[in-house]
């Protein structure tokens, strides 16, 4: 499979010249192993992010130690160049399975509440900030002035999420032994508080965009790993839940070690974009071929980053994402406005 390296450009709307328009800048990535060359931080400060939102896999910290964990936070939070971010930007997020603490890891880890606790430390939130209230890790805040404010949402994909099995299988082209998910058709992915807790945060909210923040992918459905298509009632809900709101949202996702964008028609026509950044220190070793209908320009192969402009021209709102890597290069970028 040929890299993905070419910027790929779709404007679904006339673009205008935004010189003068207020802008917001949001920067997000995921699958970060502290292990691994930290190479990004300073490509991502140079972008100068109002935002940045951690997509999960903060770490890699599959360990039962809390006292282990702690110090793989510490060492991450550590790296200079990771400290000049958090001095220029706000820093929110929520967390995979990696940093939870066991990979693919559901609402039976026995460790989740001490990680928790390890986890909302490290994303910075304050002692009074609710997200300390509840069990789980998701929260929300919101960004901008007056009537140009974004909320992002950061869900919690971990700690209510039913059991999803794995099963191997013979692969008919390569006659390796893999595995995928086998999905469970009743299980739930979010539990009824965080449920009534999202429907409240979207009812609820003025914010023009609504970022919702999913650490694993929510439109694509054709790939043997973890998604919200192996929870399919639960995926249903939520895009449900999204085109009843009739909010501008688009979804952020990671998880996967590549990027991408994804454009599904809500009914109504209004249009959901989910773009997914992950391997801010690692990708796959072994690039292969992956279907995804709902796909809008190339796969990325290529350690990456995303970034999120939100312009404002006669108060409404300009969306421009874009897959980053190294040296500042562009891998793919789409353009659109909002309603």
């Amino acid at each position: 499979m040929k890299k993905a390296v070419v910027t790929w450009i779709t404007t679904f709307l006339s673009v205008a010249v935004f010189a003068q328009a207020d802008l917001l800048t949001v920067a997000f990535g995921s699958c970060n192993d502290q292990n691994r060359p930290q190479e990004m931080w300073q490509v991502i400060s140079a972008q100068h992010p109002d935002v940045w939102i951690w997509g999960g896999d903060n770490i890699y910290a599959d360990i039962k130690n809390p006292g282990a964990r702690a110090a793989l936070y510490r060492q991450q939070k550590s790296n200079q160049h990771y400290q000049q971010l958090m001095k220029t930007c706000e820093i929110t997020g929520t967390w995979d399975d990696h940093d939870y603490g066991v990979n693919d890891g559901g609402k039976y880890y026995h460790l989740k509440s001490e990680a928790k606790r390890l986890a909302v430390d490290f994303l910075g939130f304050q002692a009074n900030h609710p997200v300390w209230q509840h069990e789980g890790i998701y929260n929300s805040q919101e960004y901008g002035k007056g009537e140009k404010k974004v909320k992002v949402i950061n869900l919690d994909t971990r700690t209510f999420r039913d059991t999803v099995y794995r099963e191997n299988y013979i692969d008919s082209t390569t006659n390796r032994q893999l595995y995928r998910m086998v999905p469970n058709v009743t299980g739930d992915m979010l539990g009824e508080q965080q449920w009534a807790w999202l429907e409240a945060e979207l009812k609820n909210t003025a914010a023009q965009v609504v970022i919702i923040n999913s650490s694993v992918q929510v439109l694509p459905s054709q790939h043997r790993f973890e998604k919200w298509a192996n929870l399919p009632r639960a995926k249903a809900r939520l895009l449900k839940l999204i085109s009843d709101s009739r909010k501008n949202v688009i979804i952020i996702s990671g998880d996967r070690h590549i990027a991408e964008f994804s454009k599904f028609v809500l009914p109504g026509g209004r249009v959901l974009f989910e773009f997914t950044s992950s391997g801010l220190t690692h990708t796959w070793a072994d690039p292969w071929e992956e279907a995804n209908d709902y796909r809008v320009g190339p796969l990325v192969i290529e350690k990456n980053f995303g970034i999120i402009e939100i312009r404002w021209q006669n108060e409404r709102p300009h969306i421009t994402l874009k897959v980053m890597g190294l040296g500042q290069k562009v891998f793919n970028e789409v353009s659109f406005s909002l309603p």
